[in-house]
């Protein structure tokens, strides 16, 4: 659920996602700002594993190569440009 965006006029978009039995390989194209409110998210990059635990959150530059794994957990996120998908 989007809270603010692209849609809105805004630079910064930030809203709230689960993950349900997720293993999802991204390259983020953004920088990126993940708090986990319930549950448990790890992020794999290369041969390092970061596991966010309940109001852990990490920061994660544009270029990351990364995997998001969790059985089930729900994370408010912050990125910025919100408009990343128009910039190529």
């Amino acid at each position: 659920v989007e809270v603010a965006g692209e849609n809105d006029g805004s630079e910064l978009g930030c809203g709230f996602g689960r993950f349900t039995h997720a293993q999802i390989p991204w390259t983020i194209r953004y920088d990126e700002v993940l708090t986990v409110i319930e549950g448990q998210l790890e992020i794999r990059v290369g041969d390092q594993s970061h596991v966010l635990n309940e109001k852990d959150s990490i920061w994660l530059p544009a270029g990351t190569e990364l995997v998001y794994q969790a059985e089930s957990a729900l994370v408010h996120y912050a990125i910025h440009p919100a408009n990343w998908n128009n910039n190529t």
